[in-house]
């Protein structure tokens, strides 16, 4: 008897009916002969009412009672799922982290995975349970308290159980009917995949799309899990949705295969930086230590005349969220007083955007970034930086054009167009 894993969201699980409708979803597919391990979310807008209760309790709360009371909205759903699985004859129960359980780190709202032993879930398939509903987000640390995984973590333990049962598939079910192109909100002509590569997903997701959290994709990749993205208000068939799988199992690949974009940026540039061997560890050791998300790093040489010799300087450019920028600041004015580094100004734009064209056919294709620049250009939308892999090619942009810049690589590369 072959097994799936199936996650639903929290939009999936918003209230009873829909627990209901993600219910039939799982009804079915036991039905079909599968043995089910359900992941399940809390209920929409939950989590963010217990964040809500704990902070108003106290600003500098015990993360370990943070994470117990952040954890308890998957409980609730998991309860009613298999309350839900019963009422329809089909043998389920529900599981809590701790009760499965699901090895965790000690490091509380970001815990990491260590082990998912199999024996309990095992046991319970053996006397003839067909369903185990496993509520997500949630682990158990060494000493026994309970942990959570960080936003999107419900994602993460669904793949980490299909890679530790050896499941068959992931199925994620969300509010959208799969992997597009581009946003359709902002590009009308946006396409659903049919496939994509686990590194174009990592990087679509890592680069501000928002349909898999990156932490899952990474995992997936790892223990090649076949991932499906599926609509949970939709019927679906084993044709529906986006499968996400090894580049091995597409059979061809074009250039690129979606169009992503991150509006909050900022871009900082320290102007004349003394152009020494360590400047940029002097200069991105303080953004670290100050928990600065760094992404595109431009360096410029260049010389000053300075008491009548001329010395080489540098200004060093990054992006960075825009809600990090007072950080970032402070941290290199504190380095500046210290004697850490030396700049004669910090120049700080806060009206960028990050736009991205991504795909694993860039390896065998030349002339992506020509074609890029190109549809730019001719949109008359000029590029602050640019940085680029081997299957991705980033620019910041004002942030003004950014919806014409993805509708325009969206055009440019005939993303509308099936393969």
């Amino acid at each position: 008897m072959s097994l799936l894993v199936m996650k639903f969201g929290g939009t999936s699980v918003a209230d009873l009916d829909r627990i209901r409708n993600a219910a039939e979803k799982v009804r079915r597919e036991v039905m079909r002969g599968h043995e089910v391990i359900v992941i399940v979310s809390a209920m929409s807008g939950k989590t963010n009412e217990l964040v809500g209760w704990v902070e108003a309790t106290s600003h500098l709360y015990d993360a370990r009672e943070y994470d117990a009371v952040v954890a308890s909205g998957e409980n609730v759903t998991a309860g009613l799922m298999a309350l839900t699985l019963q009422q329809m004859d089909v043998p389920a129960r529900s599981w809590q982290g701790w009760q499965v359980p699901i090895q965790t780190t000690s490091a509380h709202s970001s815990a990491r995975f260590i082990d998912i032993p199999r024996a309990n879930l095992d046991a319970k398939f053996a006397e003839g349970f067909r369903v185990a509903v496993v509520a997500g987000f949630q682990g158990v640390s060494a000493e026994g308290r309970i942990t959570t995984l960080g936003r999107g973590g419900s994602d993460t333990t669904a793949v980490a159980f299909a890679a530790a049962f050896g499941a068959q598939r992931c199925d994620i079910y969300t509010d959208v009917d799969g992997v597009y192109t581009t946003d359709p909100r902002i590009c009308a002509k946006a396409r659903r995949l049919d496939t994509i590569a686990f590194e174009e997903m990592l990087e679509l997701a890592s680069l501000g799309a928002k349909v898999l959290q990156t932490r899952s994709v990474e995992l997936a990749m790892r223990y090649k899990v076949r991932l499906r993205v599926l609509s949970s208000f939709e019927d679906t068939d084993d044709r529906s949705g986006t499968l996400v799988c090894d580049e091995e199992d597409i059979m061809e690949s074009r250039a690129v295969s979606g169009v992503a974009y991150s509006r909050d940026e900022a871009k900082l540039t320290l102007v004349s930086v003394e152009d020494r061997p360590g400047i940029a560890a002097a200069i991105f050791g303080p953004l670290a230590g100050a928990g600065v998300n760094v992404d595109m790093i431009v360096q410029n040489i260049s010389e000053k005349d300075y008491e009548g010799h001329t010395v080489a300087v540098t200004d060093m450019t990054f992006s960075c969220p825009v809600n990090q920028v007072a950080r970032a600041r402070k941290a290199l004015e504190d380095a500046q007083a210290s004697g850490v580094i030396a700049y004669d100004d910090l120049v700080v734009d806060t009206e960028v955007a990050k736009v991205s064209v991504v795909g694993i056919g860039m390896r065998s294709h030349a002339g992506v970034a020509a074609q890029m620049f190109s549809a730019l250009a001719a949109e008359n939308i000029n590029i602050k930086v640019i940085t680029t892999s081997e299957i991705k090619i980033s620019v910041l942009i004002d942030r003004k054009y950014m919806e014409l810049a993805v509708q325009a690589l969206h055009d440019a590369f005939e993303l509308d167009k099936a393969t």
